[in-house]
């Protein structure tokens, strides 16, 4: 998984350039593959002409069961006024990221664009090694390290089993590697076993990170209305409907090092709701009525769209969400 950033002419040729290194890697025939550099090539050029502060990630899928490609392009404005017209060939205003989109949307297996006027764009992308339906995704997430890192201090992790979808988030102690391994022993300790309950996941994996720098973590169950909730320090978590968000409650704390207590609370989850939860590499005043639409789309598409609205670039960031 890599981060691109977009803002020179030559980024254009390095986001194909990984492309076909990742497609050749998955074993993707030549015109499969074809396709991916093409969409990749369009979404790249649109970043560099017509978009502030845009960013590519490339990444594999095992969504559908054999492994594909995703792609996710964010930028931080000028945005569109009229998405479905950009997707239309010939369609480009001045300011806007139309060029293009239509040639990326018949390229790919699956793709999903979020923007609105004046705000941020983000675009996403699957393909596979053969043409099929795209499967329905219940959750999705994103990392980014702060700048400067390779390695994202942030990490995310969920698993359906039965009706019962268990999500978690860690966002360790600082930056670079000691962050991630933190990180990835709270994730470890969690789905090692996930169907305790969230206070318990918790519990466990406070013990497990003793041997890192800790850090704090957040866990969620949704259990059909019933969502049962756990967090320890500053990752926020929130019940998203489509006019409405209201937060979770965590206990002060650091993961591994500083716990009080371990507390669990239970909410209730809203026709057509949505959970999302975030490392304070986002910003937590994001206003969802400046969202229109951003619970009912694809978990990915709304994980980068709150990315490319409320993303900090001097702190990592992580992102999950759940849809029910």
């Amino acid at each position: 998984m890599q981060w691109l950033r977009v803002e020179e002419p030559s980024a254009v040729g390095a986001c194909r350039i990984a492309a076909m290194a990742m497609a050749r890697h998955l074993e993707f025939p030549a015109k499969r593959a074809d396709r991916l550099a093409l969409a990749v090539t369009e979404a790249a050029s649109n970043l560099h002409k017509y978009a502030q502060d845009g960013a590519l990630l490339l990444r594999v899928s095992h969504d559908a069961g054999a492994p594909g490609i995703e792609f996710v392009t964010i930028d931080t404005g000028p945005g569109m006024a009229d998405v479905g017209a950009a997707l239309r060939d010939g369609h480009s205003t001045a300011g806007t990221l139309g060029i293009g989109l239509g040639s990326i949307s018949r390229q790919a297996d699956f793709c999903d664009i979020y923007s609105a006027a004046g705000r941020s764009t983000a675009l996403v992308a699957r393909f596979w090694a053969e043409p099929r339906d795209p499967p329905v995704i219940s959750c999705a997430g994103l990392t980014r390290p702060i700048i400067g890192e390779t390695a994202c201090g942030d990490a995310y992790g969920a698993v359906s089993s039965g009706h019962v979808l268990t999500g978690a988030l860690c966002d360790g102690l600082g930056h670079g590697p000691l962050a991630a391994t933190a990180a990835r022993e709270a994730l470890a300790a969690i789905f090692d076993g996930p169907s305790a309950e969230p206070a318990a996941l918790l519990q466990r994996a406070h013990q497990r990170m003793g041997r890192t720098r800790g850090g704090a973590l957040a866990i969620v169950q949704v259990d059909g209305p019933v969502v049962r909730f756990a967090g320890l320090g500053n990752v926020a978590a929130w019940i998203v409907s489509p006019d409405s968000r209201s937060g979770m409650a965590s206990i002060p704390g650091i993961a591994g090092h500083q716990a009080r207590r371990f507390r669990q609370f239970e909410y209730r989850l809203p026709p057509k709701g949505i959970i999302i939860m975030h490392s304070d590499g986002l910003t937590s005043r994001w206003d969802i009525a400046a969202l229109p639409g951003l619970a009912t789309r694809d978990p990915l598409t709304s994980a980068a769209a709150l990315l490319a609205e409320a993303g900090r670039h001097r702190d990592d960031a992580g992102v999950l969400v759940l849809k029910p």
